[in-house]
Order: C-alpha cells, then sequence, then structure tokens
C-alpha cells in the first residue's frame, strides 16, 4: 500500500471537532463535500448527511470520526479536485469570518477552512 492509500487522507483539528460537536447537535448526523469551485466553492461545505446529493463524480475520501458525535462525518470531494489533491492530507480547521451561505456553520461567524500537507513530506 502506498503512502496516499495507507495515511488518512482527512483530519480535523480539535476546534474543526468543537464546532462539529455543536452542528450536530442542532441538525443531528452530517457530512461535507469540497466540490473545487471557485470562491466557496473551494471551501469544505458541512450540510446534514444525506441533504448534498453526491454520485459519480464524487469520491468519499474519509468517514471521519468525531468525539462525542455516533455517526461518522463522511467527506466527500469531486473527482476532478481530487486528481488535483491526491496527493495530499486535508486537514479542516475553522476560522473566523463568513463562507457560504449553504454551509451549516455560515449562522456561527466561522467558516470551516481546508489545511493541506503533501503525503509523505
Amino acid at each position: 500500500m502506498d503512502d496516499a492509500t495507507a495515511a488518512p487522507r482527512v483530519e480535523l483539528t480539535p476546534a474543526a471537532a468543537a464546532l462539529l460537536r455543536r452542528l450536530h447537535a442542532l441538525h443531528g448526523p452530517l457530512m461535507f463535500h469540497q466540490s473545487g469551485g471557485c470562491c466557496d466553492g473551494s471551501a469544505p461545505m458541512c450540510y446534514p448527511d444525506g441533504e448534498f446529493r453526491t454520485g459519480d463524480s464524487d469520491v468519499l475520501l474519509e468517514s471521519l470520526a468525531v468525539p462525542g458525535v455516533a455517526e461518522p462525518v463522511s467527506f466527500w470531494m469531486s473527482k476532478a479536485q481530487y486528481e488535483v489533491w491526491r496527493h495530499t492530507r486535508l486537514i479542516v480547521d475553522v476560522v473566523p469570518g463568513r463562507g457560504s451561505g449553504f454551509s451549516l456553520e455560515a449562522p456561527e461567524g466561522v467558516r470551516f477552512l481546508i489545511r493541506s500537507r503533501v503525503i509523505g513530506a
């Protein structure tokens, strides 16, 4: 198995895990999708699980275990973006500011952000 498939593809910072616990308490099971579009489309978007329709153009990168949340949080990415980022580990973080109005954290005054690290570096 190579580094790209052996290592977790997606990780959460403690701040992201804490926000996911709050969002889960409000909305139930959750999911992420990252499309790779422009503007906020390149940020990870958080939805109630199943609210965003995934299909053949998406890849499930990870089912994230969040301490204090019963169900894993799935992290999906468009295949096109995955081809660009497939040699990286994605780190979901939270920063102040408003992201997309469609993502569940928007009313919280914060937004999810991806930090990345090249696998094997």
